[in-house]
């Protein structure tokens, strides 16, 4: 076990973001987190005083800085569509670089947000809200049609989270030979990036409807 002046709430965080993406909220266990983490159960205690604490804590944090840096963006010089398009490639980047987020989002969607107390629903609800700002400057500049920001949010983030959290299926299909799941992060990213354009491009500018979309 490391002596408790070299214990950090950073290390026993890294450990229970693997416990909580392989086993979720209800499976993870404190004495498994420890073990990893190389502290004792009373450390993680001391630092966080509950698992459901340390869980809740994660998430934030990841919560928080997903708002930093989609407010960042929207306060940046650039254009709407370039905004937009750094703001996508920001969430994935964030989510690759805590790649426990996506398998514990879609945990906590599953469960109905049973885990959320206010402050982290609170967190949870700065990151719309930033690409709520995001979308607003496109459209007072008239780059963006007008549209309910959730609904946007929602159509940009989803698949964000399905893709990064499939990504052990579609390894094995790739094994398998079943179909080409090949499909590389810059590929979905552009992806994202070219969809959400065309969603939110004025109707001027959109591409007319053929009569098989009607």
């Amino acid at each position: 076990m490391a002596r408790p002046a070299t214990v950090t709430p950073e290390r026993i965080l890294a450990a229970a973001a693997t416990e909580f993406a392989a086993r979720g909220f209800a499976g993870a266990r404190v004495d498994r987190i420890a073990r990893r983490a190389r502290v004792n159960k009373a450390m993680i205690y001391y630092h966080f005083g509950s698992k459901q604490a340390l869980y809740r804590e994660l998430l934030r944090l990841t919560f928080r800085q997903a708002a930093d840096r989609l407010r960042a963006i929207a306060a940046s010089a650039v254009s709407a569509p370039a905004a937009l398009d750094a703001a996508i490639a920001a969430l994935v980047d964030l989510a690759r670089e805590r790649s426990y987020f996506p398998a514990v989002m879609l945990r906590e969607v599953a469960e109905g947000g049973a885990h959320l107390d206010g402050a982290t629903l609170a967190a949870l609800s700065a990151v719309p809200a930033a690409f709520a700002e995001l979308l607003a400057r496109g459209v007072r500049t008239g780059t963006f049609r007008p549209v309910h920001p959730l609904a946007a949010y929602v159509t940009m983030i989803a698949p964000i989270v399905f893709y990064l959290a499939s990504s052990p299926i579609r390894q094995q299909l790739r094994r398998s030979h079943l179909i080409d799941a090949a499909l590389p992060v810059e590929t979905f990213v552009r992806h994202v990036q070219h969809t959400m354009r065309q969603m939110l491009a004025p109707e001027s500018i959109r591409p007319a409807r053929s009569l098989h979309d009607a």
